[in-house]
């Protein structure tokens, strides 16, 4: 269909920073669909897609860390938007429909039952209790008498513990005895860990919702000190929200754009493959990327630290030998120095290079090497849904490494269904990268990117369902173009809480 805009449209559109080609772009691609994801192979240690090092590599990496990374500016890059509602479905659920028939509860809701039998174990039980005081109520009381209902409430609603409403960066998820740590706080002491400057600064920089910048700000100003004394460092936190003009419009099931009562254009945010553009305004050395809720107490941070210095050792290694191999290409592209970084680009990065004539062979070695690299950690599938890595073929023709989710892949093809099966490797969001060229200017980031890896899904707002679209994933076609490498990491580094039962698990817990 062809998008017509009214005058208001305009208006609109100019305020969001998005033209009406871009919205039209948008609705082919809800008509059109997005091109499901070629594999080739899934990447295995036994293939060569994933590397798996000995005690010697690990340590020689680690040297690695700690001679390069001296002088170097240091970033941790943390998605942290969106509320935590997600993580008390549960709850919710729960909430809605239970009314004290305690011969059901057990069946009907073990995940709530959980809870409650554990509830006294989570970080954030005395603030409920104390939440409760307020209004005096006792909750040991309620929780004699089976009024589960208004605990619950207590947590979650808003004009209480308002759990349900904050993001998950600010929930307590760890207790240190009396003290207690949110997730931003434990992402705080890990990246003092690994990612401390050389002149003590660490530096932080988190994506947040709008309605709750006022929240992280409150939050950073009670904390701050304690951390920067505790610690001995410099805290330079900073914050970002998603770009208005990533937004996507929504649409009917026509594909055709959906308005408000208001008769104004409905825009969705574009999902976490936006976040490239606040990832493009970095301005560091390495940059480091990790989700909010993968975090764990101290007791258990030594396995990330050791993996994050490896993985940064890989990084700064093979930075080093792309540089040098382009300057040498800059000198002179001999014979030998186009051998050399043909092999270098197999053995190191998975790419072989079209055999045409000398100067095609040296722009395309040029365009192969330099360009963003990113070293990521995977560990050994347990089950868990999300990404995992595969070698892809492009519409070029050109085999990559890419990290594939499972929506991206065309499951009643029998070979690729089997391929998908024989995927050892999941995703946990563990990157390590540079976004440099060999002659210190950053690339644009916007330039290393594969448009055709949207998303398309079925939402309900309202009365209303509309189909919504995502950018691609920001670990996925966001960074298809990138140059990739993957590691084997231990599964200890992933201890993600996705619902809040995951606290109770051993890893969570006061050691």
């Amino acid at each position: 269909m062809t998008f017509r805009p009214t005058d208001n449209d305009l208006l609109r559109l100019d305020v969001l920073g998005l033209t009406p080609e871009t919205v039209q772009r948008q609705i082919d691609n809800f008509h059109n669909g997005f091109p499901k994801i070629v594999l080739d192979a899934a990447a295995t240690i036994d293939n060569g897609g994933i590397k798996q090092l000995d005690d010697a590599q690990i340590n020689h990496f680690e040297k690695v860390y700690r001679t390069q990374i001296k002088g170097k500016r240091l970033l941790k890059f943390v998605p942290a938007s969106g509320a935590a509602t997600r993580m008390f479905k549960d709850l919710y659920a729960f909430s809605s429909s239970y009314f004290g028939v305690a011969g059901n509860f057990a069946k009907e809701f073990p995940e709530v039952k959980s809870f409650l039998e554990n509830i006294r174990t989570f970080a954030f039980f005395d603030d409920l209790r104390a939440c409760m005081l307020k209004s005096d109520l006792d909750i040991e009381d309620y929780l004699q008498r089976g009024d589960y209902t208004t605990i619950i409430n207590y947590l979650l609603k808003e004009q209480y513990l308002g759990y349900g409403f904050l993001p998950k960066a600010l929930l307590k998820f760890h207790r240190y005895g009396a003290l207690q740590r949110t997730a931003l706080e434990e992402h705080i002491v890990e990246g003092a860990m690994y990612a401390r400057c050389s002149n003590d600064n660490v530096n932080l920089h988190l994506t947040i919702s709008p309605e709750h910048r006022k929240l992280f700000l409150s939050k950073l100003k009670e904390i701050r000190h304690y951390y920067e004394s505790m610690l001995r460092v410099n805290l330079n936190i900073s914050f970002s929200e998603q770009k208005h003009y990533t937004d996507i419009v929504a649409v009917n099931a026509q594909n055709e754009p959906l308005r408000d009562d208001n008769g104004d254009l409905i825009f969705r945010p574009g999902g976490h493959g936006a976040l490239l553009e606040n990832l493009n305004e970095q301005r560091a050395d390495i940059i480091f990327i990790k989700n909010i809720d993968n975090v764990v107490p101290d007791w258990m941070k030594h396995s990330t630290i050791i993996s994050k210095q490896v993985l940064t050792g890989v990084l700064l290694e093979t930075k080093q030998q792309i540089d040098d191999i382009m300057r040498q290409l800059d000198k002179s592209a001999s014979p030998q120095a186009i051998k050399k970084a043909e092999s270098f680009l197999h053995q190191h990065l998975n790419i072989d290079v079209t055999k045409t004539d000398n100067d095609d062979r040296i722009s395309q070695i040029r365009k192969y090497l330099n360009r963003p690299l990113r070293v990521c950690g995977m560990v050994k599938n347990q089950g868990e849904p999300g990404g995992g890595p595969f070698f892809t073929i492009n519409t070029e023709g050109q085999r990559s490494l890419q990290i594939v989710e499972a929506a991206q892949i065309n499951h009643k093809n029998p070979e690729q269904e089997a391929i998908f099966q024989r995927s050892t490797h999941f995703n946990p969001v563990d990157i390590v990268c540079c976004t440099k060229d060999y002659r210190g200017h950053y690339f644009d980031l916007r330039k290393y990117t594969d448009p055709n890896t949207g998303f398309i899904s079925k939402k309900t707002q309202g009365a209303q369902t509309l189909k919504s679209q995502e950018l691609p994933g920001l670990w996925n076609g966001a960074m298809a173009q990138w140059n990739t490498i993957f590691v084997e990491v231990p599964l200890a580094t992933f201890n993600p809480v996705k619902s809040v039962n995951d606290l109770l698990r051993r890893e969570h817990l006061e050691y």
